[in-house]
C-alpha cells in the first residue's frame, strides 16, 4: 500500500468529532417532541434545487434517500448504507461502470402511493438529466452517468461512461430526496419547491412562514421501530442570540449547524452537565464571488487583486474567536490528504504570510487595471454566523488596498435570487459547503458548467483538467491535478476565491440522544435515529 493510499485510508477516521460532557447512552426511549432552532428562512423546499442548511435542516426529515452515509458512523467519508434499496450498497460490476440497486417493497410515500423504482429513476434523471430551465446543483457530480434505467419495479441500474470513485459519495448526499414520479408527472418539475410529499421518517403537517415548519411521526416507516420521536418542530431563528437562549432557557434543545466559541463556553458555565458539546472539522468553506459578467469583474488581474488583499493568517487568529470559521486551506477540505499542505499554500495568490508583499502586489494589479480605487458593492446573506461576521471582516481588508466597499445584506430567499437569477451583483459571498468528503466532487464549484458556480464565469483550463482529473484512478497523478486545478480556479483566473473552512461546535440539551456529530451541518439530519431521555 503506498503512503498516499495510506493516507486515505485512515482520512476516514478524520473529523469524527469531540464530545464534550457524554454519557454511555441506554436503549432508546420512544415519544416526545423535539424542537429544534434553524437560523435561516426556507428558500423552497427542493432538495434538488437548494444548497443550504435552511432548507434541510426543516424538511430533510420528510423524504429518503437511495443511499445514505451510516447514522452511526455520519464521520466516515467511505461508510454508506441503503435507504430505499435493499441490502449493501453495491460494490459495482463490469469494471466499476455499472451499479444495480434492489429496491424495497415496504416504502410509502406520505399520500399512500407505493414507492417504486420507477420513483427513484424519475427522480435521478430529475437530479442528473434535468429539463432545459430546471435547477439541479448537484449535476456536475455525476458527470460520468451515462444512463439510467428500471427494467422493474424492483430494480435501478446506472451505467458509467467510465469508472470513477466519485458516483457512490455523491449518491449517499442528503439532497437527494426522492420524489414521486406520479407528482413529476401531474405537477410538474417545480411543484416540490411548495409542497412536501416524501417518503422520510416524518410525515409534514404545516409550515408556517418565519415562525416553524412541524411534523409527526410516520407510522409507515420503513425503518422499522423507528423513528423514536412523536414529532419534529424545526423553529426559524434567524437571530444568533436567540438561538443560544432558546437552548439556554430549554425551548429548543439543539441548533444542528454550529455555534462560536464563545457561545458554547457561555452555555457550558450556564447549564453544566444539562449541556452536551459535540465537535468536528466542517466540510464547508465560506468564498467570494467576483461576477465575470460585470465590469471591471472580467478583468483578472482585478479578481487577483481581491484575494492577494485579503489577510487569510491573520484573518484565522482572530475570526475563530468570535465566528464559526477557523482553517486556512485551499478547495479541498483541509484535513484530506489531497488538500495542499502549507508550502504549498504558500505559492497560491492571497496564502502567503507576507501580507504587505501581497496587499502591494494587490495595489499594482489595481493600477494596471485602471481601478486604483475600486468601488464596488459586496452581496451577502442576512445570516450572522458567518456571513455578516466574515462580509465585515473582508471589506475591512479591501479597504486596506484602497478598495472602497459596501455592503449589502439579503435575507435568504433574495440572497438566493440574486445569485442564481437575477446576478444583479458586483461580488457576492459565497460557499461551498459539501456533506460527504468527496474532494473530487465537492471541486466541480468552479466550473463553468457547475450549477453551483454562481461567478457567472469559469475557466477553460481548468474544466480540461478537471475532466482528466474525473478519469485518473492513481491517487498520486490526482492529488497532482487537483493542485493544476486549484492553481487555475483559485490563482491564475481567480474564478471565486476562498476565505476561511469553518470549525463545527454542537451544544445541545444532555438528554438528546443517538444524535452524532458529521463534517457537515447536511449530514445526519433525517433524524430516525433521535430520541430524548427524559
Amino acid at each position: 500500500m503506498t503512503n498516499l493510499t495510506t493516507k486515505l485510508a485512515l482520512a476516514t477516521l478524520i473529523g469524527a468529532g469531540l464530545v464534550v460532557g457524554g454519557t454511555v447512552e441506554a436503549a432508546p426511549k420512544k415519544g416526545g417532541i423535539l424542537n429544534y432552532v434553524v437560523g435561516s428562512k426556507i428558500p423552497s423546499y427542493d432538495g434538488h434545487k437548494e444548497t443550504t442548511f435552511g432548507m434541510i435542516h426543516p424538511i430533510r426529515p420528510y423524504y429518503s434517500t437511495l443511499i445514505r452515509v451510516n447514522p452511526d458512523n455520519p464521520a466516515s467519508p467511505t461508510d454508506f448504507v441503503c435507504d430505499v434499496c435493499v441490502g449493501d450498497v453495491p460494490k459495482g460490476e463490469e469494471g466499476g461502470t455499472k451499479f444495480t440497486f434492489k429496491i424495497r417493497k415496504d416504502v410509502e410515500f406520505h399520500d399512500g402511493t407505493p414507492m417504486t423504482a420507477q420513483d427513484v429513476k424519475a427522480t435521478m434523471d430529475k437530479i442528473i438529466f434535468p429539463p432545459k430551465g430546471i435547477p439541479s446543483a448537484r449535476k456536475a457530480f455525476f458527470k460520468a452517468v451515462a444512463s439510467i434505467t428500471a427494467p422493474d419495479d424492483e430494480t435501478v441500474i446506472f451505467k458509467l461512461a467510465f469508472p470513477t470513485g466519485t458516483f457512490i459519495p455523491a449518491l449517499a448526499l442528503p439532497f437527494n430526496f426522492i420524489y414521486s414520479k406520479k407528482d413529476l408527472d401531474t405537477h410538474g418539475y417545480t411543484w416540490h419547491q411548495k409542497n412536501v410529499n416524501g417518503t422520510g421518517a416524518f410525515k409534514f403537517v404545516q409550515h408556517q412562514k418565519g415562525s416553524f415548519v412541524e411534523g409527526v411521526r410516520n407510522a409507515s416507516y420503513h425503518h422499522k421501530g423507528k423513528p423514536y420521536l412523536d414529532g419534529i418542530k424545526a423553529i426559524s431563528a434567524p437571530k444568533l442570540a436567540v438561538r443560544v437562549q432558546a437552548i439556554r432557557g430549554d425551548r429548543a434543545s439543539i441548533e444542528f449547524r454550529g455555534f462560536p466559541p464563545k457561545h458554547r463556553d457561555d452555555l457550558v458555565k450556564a447549564l453544566g452537565n444539562k449541556i452536551t458539546v459535540q465537535e468536528s472539522d466542517w466540510n464547508c468553506v465560506l468564498m467570494f464571488a467576483p461576477n465575470h459578467k460585470v465590469k471591471p469583474f472580467d478583468d483578472p488581474r482585478v479578481r487577483r487583486a481581491l484575494t492577494y488583499a485579503v489577510d487569510r493568517h491573520g484573518g484565522s487568529k482572530y475570526l475563530s474567536r468570535i465566528a464559526i470559521v477557523k482553517t486556512v486551506g485551499g478547495i479541498v477540505f483541509p484535513n484530506h490528504p489531497f488538500a495542499a499542505n502549507e508550502a504549498e499554500l504558500s505559492k497560491l495568490a492571497g496564502y502567503s504570510k507576507d501580507i504587505g508583499a501581497s496587499r502591494a502586489e494587490a495595489k499594482k494589479l489595481l493600477a494596471a487595471a485602471g481601478v486604483p480605487n475600486l468601488k464596488f458593492v459586496l452581496n451577502n446573506r442576512g445570516v450572522d454566523q458567518p456571513y455578516k461576521v466574515v462580509g465585515t471582516w473582508l471589506i475591512d481588508q479591501w479597504k486596506k488596498v484602497g478598495m472602497k466597499v459596501t455592503q449589502r445584506v439579503q435575507p435568504s430567499p433574495p440572497f438566493y435570487a440574486t445569485l442564481r437569477k437575477k446576478k444583479d451583483f458586483d461580488v457576492s459571498i459565497d460557499f461551498n459547503c459539501q456533506s460527504v468528503i468527496n474532494p473530487i466532487a465537492d471541486i466541480t464549484k468552479f466550473l463553468t458548467t457547475a450549477g453551483n458556480n454562481y461567478s457567472a464565469g469559469g475557466d477553460a483550463k481548468a474544466d480540461a483538467i478537471y475532466e482528466k482529473l474525473l478519469r485518473s484512478a492513481d491517487p498520486k497523478e490526482q492529488r497532482a491535478m487537483i493542485r493544476q486545478y486549484e492553481k487555475r480556479v483559485i490563482d491564475d483566473a481567480m474564478v471565486a476565491a476562498i476565505t476561511l473552512w469553518w470549525y463545527k461546535i454542537n451544544p445541545h440539551r444532555s438528554y438528546v440522544k443517538g444524535w452524532k456529530i458529521a463534517p457537515s451541518h447536511y449530514l445526519n439530519q433525517h433524524l430516525d435515529n433521535i430520541w430524548l431521555d427524559k
